[in-house]
């Protein structure tokens, strides 16, 4: 693993209503890894990227967002046919909403993640759209993107670019629990007595551990920023590509140390931290 784009600026926005989650103390983590970095944390992403404009020019770009967004809104998940119906005005009336109000609900819509990216990347400044600039929002939408694999679209945890977003809701709805899970689920027994039987197995909505969680996701924003590479595969490393629910809690929360020896390593020499030594550090990581 190379040494990679030095971040100057790294920007955190939250979008929509988000139990649990606790900037504060994920920009205390950041500082401890990027020494060398600007943290700051915006709010509201659209609020802050449209505070320049006068409020007619405000009330315009308002309106148009939420038309994209609503464009963006999967309706089938076997079907890649964005935009081709006209969404309908409830629709853009709920998107405007979302807009404006910074403790917006989720209800479980699934959007285009690289839609939602383009949407948000076009009001982002001339003067930060560098690499040296970081920007990672928070969201409560769920987000997909199309798998070429299997033609269908997939929740994701996150969306790595200009910026890079982070699903809460999808933190939840994307790895799969276990698949006993499913099976007793679909032979009838109610979702309630199934939480109960599985619980620690899986993270589900109003978790207090949503913080920590989204550290290492936060910290896979980075890399990916950084290399081009956001994953690890060492299953113990914060990096690892978690498809389970059980993979993201060994990963995030139960791991035997927080990263493994090359990328701690590569914190270490080129992201600006100090030297950082981890209980039980890793062997090294492969593929890099």
């Amino acid at each position: 693993m190379k040494g990679g784009h030095r971040i100057t600026g790294l920007h955190l926005y939250v979008e929509g209503l988000i139990s649990y989650l606790s900037v504060r103390e994920i920009i205390r983590y950041l500082k401890r890894w990027m020494k060398g970095s600007d943290i700051d944390f915006r709010g509201n992403f659209f609020r802050y990227h449209l505070k320049s404009l006068s409020k007619e020019e405000r009330q315009e770009r308002a309106r148009r967002f939420a038309q994209e967004l609503a464009f963006l809104r999967i309706r089938d998940v076997a079907r890649r046919d964005l935009g081709d119906r006209r969404p309908m005005e409830g629709e853009v009336a709920y998107e405007r909403r979302r807009i404006e109000q910074d403790n917006f609900r989720s209800f479980g819509i699934l959007y285009d993640g690289f839609g939602f990216q383009r949407i948000f990347s076009s009001l982002i400044s001339e003067d930060e759209r560098y690499l040296n600039h970081c920007h990672i929002i928070f969201t409560n939408q769920l987000l997909g993107t199309w798998d070429e694999d299997d033609h269908r679209y997939h929740a994701r945890v996150s969306v790595y670019g200009f910026p890079s977003l982070i699903s809460t809701t999808g933190v939840v709805e994307a790895p799969a629990k276990p698949r006993e899970f499913y099976l007793k689920r679909r032979l009838g027994i109610p979702l309630e007595v199934l939480k109960t039987e599985f619980k620690g197995r899986f993270i589900d909505y109003g978790d207090s551990r949503l913080t920590e969680i989204l550290k290492g996701y936060v910290m896979q924003v980075l890399f990916f920023h950084m290399t081009g590479n956001p994953f690890c595969d060492d299953p113990h490393c914060r990096l690892y590509n978690a498809h389970w629910q059980e993979e993201l809690i060994r990963a995030q929360l139960d791991g035997d140390y927080g990263f493994c020896r090359s990328h701690l390593r590569f914190l270490n020499r080129h992201a600006g931290s100090r030297k950082v030594r981890e209980k039980g550090v890793g062997p090294s990581s492969r593929g890099h």
